[in-house]
């Protein structure tokens, strides 16, 4: 349950006990949630770059690190770097004396799976390389992570509303439930948080959001992305910067 929800359910709860109150009024409030880490010590931010596997439907690297850079430009006080995405897959191939992944739609990721994803992982605890790119840029708060995008299906017994007549002849609507195919996309960020200054990390969190659709709709793989990333971002957010939480209570007047 989110504050958000809390407090409406608190609002109505508090409405419907007052109810034979000859005088009552509600008020906004704002609850303060702290952030996660203390930035005080950067001025700048850099979003360097996601390893980034799964569905090969988008770039997941070039896209989580423009929409997090335009989140963050508006959201919190840190100047926020421009400069070309790193593609950290490529960088940790090299440090490992292998070819670069091959370029294009239709070439393979190198990394599908989860298990995948953990023989790459070794990048974020790299100290050195992390305060060499931190010098590069003033030494930044550094925001890195993965990224897995992974097309979904799931089959078994959904509710719908369906319009029926009633005794009367009249239309309502049922909960009518019936066996569908879904299908979507899963997205699994991890968002890491290392010092420019040292390379040590500071912060991480993973998170997990699913959309599924009736297997017989069309939806773009990109829209999905942003659908679940919409999800994630106040969580993220609220990492760097104080965030507030509206909602309202009800006083005797």
């Amino acid at each position: 349950m989110t504050a958000r929800t809390a407090a409406a359910i608190v609002s109505f709860a508090a409405g419907l006990g007052l109810a034979g109150c000859s005088s009552f009024y509600e008020i906004a409030v704002e609850t303060p949630i702290q952030a996660k880490i203390d930035v005080s010590a950067f001025q700048r931010v850099l979003v360097a770059g996601f390893l980034t596997g799964g569905a090969r439907a988008i770039d997941a690297n070039t896209e989580t690190a423009r929409l997090l850079r335009s989140q963050l430009r508006s959201k919190q006080d840190m100047r926020v770097v421009d400069t070309d995405v790193l593609s950290l897959v490529d960088e940790v191939d090299r440090a490992k004396g292998q070819p670069p992944a091959a370029a294009g739609p239709d070439a393979e990721p190198r990394i599908k799976t989860e298990k995948d994803l953990e023989a790459y992982e070794q990048i974020f605890n790299n100290a050195e390389y992390w305060k060499k790119i931190g010098a590069e840029y003033q030494n930044p708060l550094i925001v890195t992570g993965s990224v897995m995008f992974t097309e979904v299906s799931k089959s078994g017994v959904v509710s719908r509303p369906q319009s029926v007549p009633n005794e009367q002849g009249l239309e309502e609507y049922r909960s009518v439930r019936t066996y569908t195919d879904m299908k979507g996309y899963a997205l699994a960020p991890k968002f890491v948080f290392i010092d420019g200054r040292t390379g040590a990390q500071l912060y991480s969190e993973t998170y997990h959001e699913e959309a599924l659709y009736p297997s017989t709709q069309n939806t773009p793989a990109l829209s999905s992305y942003f659908e679940l990333m919409d999800k994630v971002l106040p969580s993220f957010l609220n990492t760097l910067s104080s965030q507030k939480i509206r909602g309202s209570r009800v006083l005797l007047k």
